[in-house]
């Protein structure tokens, strides 16, 4: 295989942003953290310079796309509410009202079924270790779609209230 032959699959695990600008890397960096970070520690994962760092994360923090936390020394965190807000959108923008009350729809109806399966309002409501030894990682991939579809549904519903606002005949 030729050097500038153009591998196949994801970058490998130790280098994730491998063949990104300086820009992308420091983004993904903020956004595969956990918890705020120095500009220090991103520029180290982003494999880039602490000042290239501060510049690009002032940047996504005039944006909002990260949180900028003051101290000594200032850290930064992915703000989780951008995300979000990007993703309503997107869901508002791409979808009609009457597919995102489809959606929603049908994600209430895998909410009830997982109540009357668990007898339970909330997937935090059931004790998985009350479960046979053979059923416990049925009931823990059940406990996770539920949450995941509680949350889609909050999503997809605030998409559909967006999309409805914004074809609302106007009345001026």
């Amino acid at each position: 295989m030729a050097e500038d032959t153009q591998r196949e699959g994801p970058p490998p695990f130790e280098r994730p942003f491998e063949g990104e600008d300086t820009k992308q890397r420091v983004y993904g960096a903020v956004l595969h953290a956990r918890e705020p970070m120095t500009a220090a520690e991103i520029a180290e994962r982003a494999d880039c310079s602490e000042e290239s760092a501060r510049t690009h994360l002032s940047f996504y923090a005039d944006l909002g796309i990260v949180i900028q936390h003051e101290g000594r020394p200032v850290r930064y965190e992915r703000n989780d509410d951008y995300f979000e807000w990007r993703r309503v959108n997107e869901l508002a923008r791409d979808r009609t009202v009457e597919e995102l009350q489809s959606r929603v729809s049908d994600l209430t109806d895998r909410i009830e079924a997982y109540c009357e399966k668990y007898d339970a309002d909330t997937p935090a409501a059931v004790d998985a270790l009350e479960y046979s030894p053979e059923r416990v990682d049925e009931v823990y991939t059940d406990l996770g779609d539920w949450a995941t579809a509680i949350e889609e549904r909050r999503l997809h519903e605030r998409a559909r209230q967006k999309a409805a606002g914004s074809t609302a005949p106007s009345h001026t």
